[in-house]
């Protein structure tokens, strides 16, 4: 009876039950839909446009509540839209933030019959210790503190039941809603290799082997470097859902924030920042693709700590090749030759309406304005993602069709943007033009 009490705790776990839910929201969205369509046609065009934002902003806050209930492939990717703001109404990405905060626990009880499912024993026989309290919950997955029978501190990361199952189904599902509510601002063509990327990425992410496979990878490139640290895997208590990995402790981002780092120690911390992962997309060709929070750690000394090697994101020499051009050029102003360079990563559509110079000049001054020149930026005056929003809302319905997110650098895309409010939240000040140059550029210091 226990264990049903706290089974019905986790709505929706299996396929069926995950299909009716959604399907639910579904229906759900199309009825406030349709209700808000009619009641427009009674209305004025500022009266319509609030109606609307406030249409989308229920919408957001219903599947960012029912994502949240049900874990798994859903709530991975409405974390995933939350950051890529361009794909959704700005209200519904908004709403959707909530998805990357941490999520509630699995019962014990299920996670040790996971445990058992993917090791052929207990965690009692398997481990000395074995905490029952989670020390951190997310999408797809929960984390736990033990340690080996040698001794040695780990992290074990259990995979919740029924989700790659489930994977799928949930993935059609959620598109559906999304297209059936008419919140999906890219064409269905886009949308479709948005979610095909999405859902390589899940499978991936899924397989706690590739991750382990992931993790040697980083491991290795970052092998005795000055400031990036690595946990080491621990096969032999690793499988396709379980993931056991060495304990490397560190303060979170918020404790970064925090007094006990003075804003020299943080200044150090985002310039490292930005050139880990620009060193991983332009050098190693592999980034850690999850900026997630949660999934860093930091040091007294400026060192940084990578968890969670799930989503790494393999980037091919000819995606490289075009985005070192397009950083060249955009550095030097030669707007003449962006339009092509768009082209050319999918983000600019061929039968959409070509910009003028003056559109993408607007765009350089306001993008490029951390790397316009060797002087250092302050990301706690930063007003660039404003600035983004507006000129968005100000050609958007004047290039309407002509700009999608590309599936080939939507990672890429998540990884800047994701990191960019860390260097708000900890108030970074530094020269990054010369780490463009070297990085990206190859120029010589």
């Amino acid at each position: 009876m226990a264990k049903d009490n706290e089974d019905k705790r986790f709505k929706a776990t299996t396929p069926g039950k995950r299909f009716l839910r959604l399907a639910g929201m579904s229906a759900s969205i199309a009825k406030n839909v349709a209700s808000h369509k009619v009641k427009g046609l009674f209305k004025d065009e500022q009266s319509q446009a609030q109606d609307q934002e406030q249409l989308y902003a229920d919408i957001g806050k219903q599947i960012a509540q029912t994502l949240g209930e049900m874990k798994g492939a859903v709530m991975k990717v409405g974390q995933i839209a939350s950051q890529v703001k361009d794909l959704l109404p700005e209200e519904v990405a908004n709403a959707l933030e909530v998805l990357q905060k941490e999520s509630p626990p699995m019962p014990y009880p299920m996670i040790r019959r996971q445990l058992i499912k993917a090791l052929g024993d207990t965690p009692e026989n398997l481990f000395a210790e074995f905490d029952e309290s989670p020390f951190a919950a997310a999408s797809i997955g929960q984390v736990h503190k033990a340690l080996t029978k040698e001794g040695v501190e780990c992290v074990v990361k259990i995979q919740y039941p029924g989700v790659k199952e489930s994977c799928d189904s949930d993935l059609k599902h959620l598109k559906r809603a999304l297209k059936l509510a008419g919140l999906v601002k890219v064409s269905a063509e886009v949308i479709d290799k948005t979610f095909e990327e999405i859902r390589r990425m899940l499978y991936e992410e899924l397989d706690y082997v590739h991750e382990g496979e992931n993790l040697n990878l980083f491991a290795e490139y970052y092998k005795d470097h000055p400031y990036v640290i690595i946990p080491e895997l621990i096969e032999s208590l690793s499988a396709e859902t379980v993931l056991t990995l060495t304990y490397v402790p560190g303060d979170s981002l918020q404790q970064v924030k925090e007094p006990a780092y003075n804003q020299d120690m943080n200044n150090l911390i985002g310039y490292r920042l930005f050139e880990t992962f620009g060193q991983q997309i332009y050098d190693l060709h592999a980034v850690h693709s999850d900026p997630h929070p949660g999934n860093f750690a930091f040091r007294p000394d400026g060192s940084i700590i990578l968890y969670d090697f799930g989503a790494v994101k393999r980037i091919p020499e000819e995606t490289i090749a075009k985005l070192r051009s397009l950083v060249a050029d955009a550095l030097d102003g030669r707007v003449e030759t962006l339009d092509q360079h768009l082209l050319n990563i999918g983000v600019r559509q061929a039968n959409g309406k070509e910009p003028d110079a003056a559109y993408y000049r607007e765009w350089i001054d306001i993008v490029m304005a951390p790397f316009a020149n060797d002087a250092s930026y302050d990301f706690s005056q930063s007003n660039l993602h404003r600035r983004v929003m507006g000129k968005m809302k100000r050609d958007g319905m004047k290039y309407i069709g002509s700009f999608q997110p590309s599936p080939e650098t939507m990672h890429i895309d998540r990884v800047i943007s994701g990191h960019y409010w860390t260097m708000v939240d900890l108030g970074v000040k530094a020269s990054f033009r010369p780490l463009v140059d070297k990085i990206v550029l190859h120029k010589a210091a």
